[in-house]
């Protein structure tokens, strides 16, 4: 017999209450193992049949199907348990305590993206499991906010039984069909010290990061010349200059010198040709420049631009119950990872990103309902009557 769930905002709080913090600094790093077992215990009092695929680092992710076992075409409600490290100092609450407040739940988590789980259970929990003609499938995966490990560890017949996926992540309730890239890359010049009052005595990597600099700029430019989108806010490729260290003091010649930047691609731009490029590029930048030498190596793998077709079927859908357009953000998410695994992918859910990886984040009351009537009624169009149109 299947048995009740919490109420939705209980399970939004249960799951605040259990850290799950993902960082690529192993001090701040934590498991999600609590979140998995939480939602499968949840997952199976609604009769799922319930698959924990173990990670490296003591991780996991969940993956919970309801409905018929066999064939596919179903719905995938996707989502992260993992959050960002937070400065409980700057809170005015207990980031792990959910605090209601004005109409918001306050907590690390509420927006982004934990509270999505709670959602889809509740709407999941509404409907008659024995009216399912289609799979439901409920994944939750690790690591999202550092290496997208969880992500990337899906497997092609884990997300077989669905047709289309929707990612959960904060949207303002309104669709998403595409969004840039991200790049961070690390870029090193190795010169020679020496003493200062006598450039011969050594190769300066600062004067080097000049000339890099001055080939990123240029690089910048003819990128945003040649690709341009106007669905996106920014509409142009972005490359940031984000960190620069180099020297130890004014009397010696640098010998080190490091740049980290953030790359911004559009659908359309690939990753490894943007780094082939730069490799390219700013080598010829310091090719007259003797004793000094290059590297630039990646800070992690990237997520690719990912952009789902305006006319495909998922976004009119998700269009319909939104009752808005899909749009395009600037942010990166799973669903590149989860598109290239065969499925139709948009990113709608409650809540805004503003508030993502902020102090004093929180979920706006007023989303709830009508966050879990959207996904009832994807349930119901891909699960339920998946002859119906829209």
């Amino acid at each position: 017999m299947v048995r009740r769930l919490p109420t939705t905002l209980e399970m939004i709080r249960a799951l605040i209450a259990r850290p799950s913090v993902s960082c690529t600094d192993p001090r701040f790093d934590q498991s999600n193992r609590a979140v998995i077992e939480l939602l499968a215990e949840w997952a199976e009092a609604l009769g799922c049949r319930v698959e924990i695929q173990p990670l490296d680092h003591g991780k996991a992710n969940l993956i919970a199907t309801l409905g018929p076992t066999g064939g596919g075409d179903g719905l995938a409600l996707s989502g992260h348990t993992d959050t960002v490290p937070c400065d409980p100092d700057r809170w005015h609450s207990d980031p792990f305590t959910a605090i209601e407040k004005d109409g918001r739940l306050y907590g690390l988590g509420s927006a982004d993206m934990k509270s999505f789980f709670a959602l889809a259970l509740t709407a999941a929990g509404e409907i008659d499991p024995t009216a399912l003609r289609r799979p439901l499938l409920l994944i939750a995966t690790a690591d999202e906010e550092s290496s997208m490990a969880g992500a990337k560890a899906l497997l092609p017949e884990q997300l077989a039984p669905a047709r289309c996926c929707v990612i959960g992540e904060p949207t303002g309730l309104k669709p998403v069909r595409t969004h840039k890239g991200v790049m961070m890359e690390s870029i090193r010049i190795q010169g020679q010290a020496g003493h200062a009052s006598d450039p011969a005595l050594g190769a300066n990597a600062i004067e080097g990061m000049h000339r890099v600099i001055s080939e990123l700029l240029t690089i910048r430019d003819e990128l945003q010349e040649r690709y341009r989108n106007p669905a996106f806010a920014v509409p142009v490729p972005t490359l940031n200059l984000g960190a620069i260290h180099g020297g130890d003091n004014p009397n010696r010649i640098c010998g080190h010198c490091e740049l980290s930047i953030d790359l911004r691609p559009l659908p359309g731009m690939d990753m490894e040709e943007l780094r082939g490029l730069l490799n390219r590029r700013l080598g010829q930048a310091l090719a007259t420049s003797p004793g000094l030498r290059l590297s630039v190596e990646s800070l992690f793998g990237g997520v690719p631009a990912f952009e789902t077709k305006a006319d495909a079927g998922l976004v009119r859908c998700c269009e319909h119950l939104s009752h808005a357009t899909a749009g395009a953000v600037s942010f990166g998410t799973e669903a590149p990872f989860l598109s290239r695994l065969g499925v139709e992918t948009v990113i709608l859910g409650a809540g805004h990103i503003e508030q993502a990886h902020q102090p004093d984040e929180y979920l706006p009351l007023d989303h709830v309902e009508p966050a879990t009537r959207i996904l009832r009624g994807l349930i119901e169009r891909y699960c339920i009557a998946p002859g119906r149109s829209h």
